[in-house]
């Protein structure tokens, strides 16, 4: 079950956009535009860490200027009876970045970024011999047309 929302005001609202514009941005300068002091900034990113809203600052990378080419979404069917195992199993592969637990006739659905071709064959095959696995689904990203990193805070 999902965490419940935490209320946030305006300004918790604007320093969050302000973050994700660029995770960078100065407390100092995030105080000038919101026109505050700097130690209420400080606190309240402390708090909205402390509350699990802000769970840390990443840079982003073009994964295709470190030589990761290859994108794919992996649709993974898991017998119900090695679930919880299985997953873990899965989610601890170095070359998983983002796993979910869906609905529907798969049960988890994860996302891979490696250089190649042959490096996506040796994962599905490492994935596909797991106890567990009963089936994947594998979609291989021809082009990126839209990734958004940030959420629209309302």
């Amino acid at each position: 079950m999902p965490d419940k929302p935490v209320e946030l005001d305006e300004i918790d609202k604007k320093i969050i956009e302000i973050l994700q514009k660029d995770a960078r941005t100065s407390f100092s300068k995030i105080a000038k535009m919101l026109d505050r002091s700097e130690a209420t900034i400080h606190l309240r990113v402390k708090k909205l860490r402390e509350m699990g809203v802000l769970r840390g600052f990443y840079a982003d990378i073009d994964a295709s200027k470190i030589g990761k080419d290859t994108i794919a979404f992996i649709l993974i069917k898991i017998d119900a009876n090695k679930y919880p195992e299985t997953v873990k199993d899965i989610v601890k592969l170095e070359d998983i970045y983002e796993a979910y637990d869906v609905t529907g006739e798969y049960s988890l659905l994860v996302k891979t970024v490696v250089r190649d071709r042959e490096e996506l064959a040796r994962l599905l095959d490492l994935i596909g011999k797991m106890e567990g696995v009963q089936e994947t689904y594998t979609m291989y990203v021809l082009r990126v047309l839209k990734e958004v990193k940030s959420v629209r805070v309302d």
